[in-house]
């Protein structure tokens, strides 16, 4: 058992997503179809970044992209899965044992005191000791239902938390992923799921910048927060880190 960090990987995607996306956009418009193809990277990006200004969005979900999410906990996989244009395969607790699993720490315990039947508690040491307990618990009750692999699992794990590590497959397309960096990149979205979108945008925005130029939190493409009482105040350094 170790506390650890979020990895991303990308792993496959649509091939030359730009120029797919380009040409799905010729065909809407054009009466001849033989040279859709038939452009230049740049030329297929320039496409791009224009079907994005006109909101004609539908042909960039012809372009999709997988990535594996690894050191995450169970709190931002439930979270994540409510996107649902996306398809999803995620590591089984019913199937896998998890006595000795690993763990996400919210860096706000950091610094903490937790006082707790009268002794102080640094945060962080708090928290360590208490996913040991857990992990300790866990392992006896999966011996008692009988430690026999999916059958005592699948009681067993209700005593995981939140914080347990997961891994998990991730394929969206791209029209979606704007959705999903909209959404999760906003200052108000949970810490975790913030930063393991940024990580995803950070891999996808040099490559296919016609795509993921720009992309952001949904303050950037509505030139305003909607948030309203909300917001976190921030727009102006939104747009320095995010606008183009």
């Amino acid at each position: 058992m170790k506390p650890v960090s979020s990895k991303v990987t990308l792993v496959s995607f649509t091939p030359d997503p730009e120029g797919i996306i380009a040409a799905a956009g010729k065909l809407c418009y054009a009466a001849e179809t033989d040279d859709i193809f038939a452009h230049r990277p740049q030329e297929a990006r320039r496409l791009v970044q224009q079907l994005r200004s006109w909101g004609h969005l539908s042909p960039l979900e012809h372009a999709s992209f997988t990535f594996l999410l690894e050191g995450v906990s169970r709190a931002l996989t439930h979270q994540l899965v409510r996107h649902r244009i996306a398809s999803y395969s995620q590591r089984s607790q019913r199937y896998v044992e998890e006595g000795d699993f690993d763990y996400i720490v919210p860096p706000r315990l950091r610094g903490t005191v937790v006082r707790y039947r009268g002794k102080e508690w640094e945060g962080e040491d708090f928290f360590r000791r208490t996913m040991e307990m857990i992990g300790e618990r866990y392992r006896a009750l999966d011996l008692a239902l009988g430690g026999r692999g999916r059958s005592s699992h699948e009681d067993a794990r209700y005593l995981l938390p939140n914080a347990c590590e997961s891994k998990i497959f991730v394929t969206m397309n791209a029209r979606e992923l704007l959705h999903f960096f909209g959404e999760r990149l906003c200052n108000r979205a949970q810490w975790e799921i913030r930063e393991v979108a940024q990580k995803m945008l950070d891999l996808l925005r040099p490559a296919y910048p016609g795509i993921f130029g720009g992309a952001g939190p949904k303050c950037i493409e509505r030139g305003r927060c909607p948030e309203g009482k909300r917001s976190c105040g921030k727009f102006e350094e939104m747009k320095r880190t995010y606008g183009q």
